[in-house]
C-alpha cells in the first residue's frame, strides 16, 4: 500500500470518532475579528483549567492565531449548522452579518452557543502537520442547548436514547 492510500485509510478511520463542533476565535493586532471552524478540541485538565485545539499549518488563520495572546472557543449548538459552515468557508468577512459580543477578554463570543471558553494561550506545540494550542480557560459559560456533532464528513445531532 503506498503512503498517500494509507494516509486515505487513516484519514478515514478518523472520520469514525464523532467530535462536536467549534468555532475558534481571535482578534488581530488590529482588532479586526476573525475565526475558524475546527472539531480538534478537549479538555486537558480541571486544575488549572485547560483546553486544547489544533490548526492545520496551511491555513491562511495561522500567523494570526500563532501571535494571538487570546483566543474563544465557542462549542456550537445544532442550530448552529450553517454558521459552522459560514466559518469553514473562504468568505473573506466571516464576521459579517452575524450575531456575536466581545467577551471579558475582547474575544468574539456567540451567547447561541452550548457553551464558550475564552483562554489565555500558554502553549503552542508542532504536531505533525498541525500546531496545537493549549489554552488556560479564564472565562466561560454554558446552555443547555443540543450540541452539534460532526463525524463521517457530516454535520448532525445527538440522537436521545431513552434507555440512558
Amino acid at each position: 500500500m503506498t503512503a498517500e492510500l494509507e494516509s486515505r485509510r487513516f484519514r478515514d478511520a478518523l472520520r469514525r470518532f464523532a467530535t462536536g463542533v467549534t468555532i475558534i476565535t481571535t482578534r488581530t493586532n488590529e482588532g479586526v475579528p476573525i475565526g475558524l471552524t475546527a472539531n480538534s478540541f478537549n479538555s486537558v485538565s480541571l486544575t488549572p483549567p485547560l483546553v486544547l485545539w489544533s490548526l492545520n499549518k496551511h491555513s491562511r488563520s495561522l500567523p494570526v492565531f500563532l501571535a494571538s495572546e487570546r483566543y474563544a472557543i465557542n462549542v456550537l449548538c445544532a442550530d448552529q449548522m450553517s454558521l459552522a459552515a459560514r466559518f469553514a468557508s473562504p468568505i473573506e468577512d466571516r464576521f459579517e452579518g452575524v450575531d456575536w459580543r466581545s467577551g471579558k477578554a475582547a474575544m468574539p463570543i456567540f451567547d447561541e452557543s452550548v457553551a464558550w471558553f475564552e483562554c489565555t494561550g500558554v502553549h503552542q506545540y508542532e504536531g505533525g502537520d498541525h500546531v496545537i494550542f493549549v489554552g488556560e480557560v479564564t472565562d466561560f459559560g454554558y446552555s443547555d442547548r443540543t450540541p452539534l456533532l460532526y463525524a463521517g464528513g457530516a454535520y448532525g445531532v445527538p440522537v436521545a436514547h431513552p434507555e440512558l
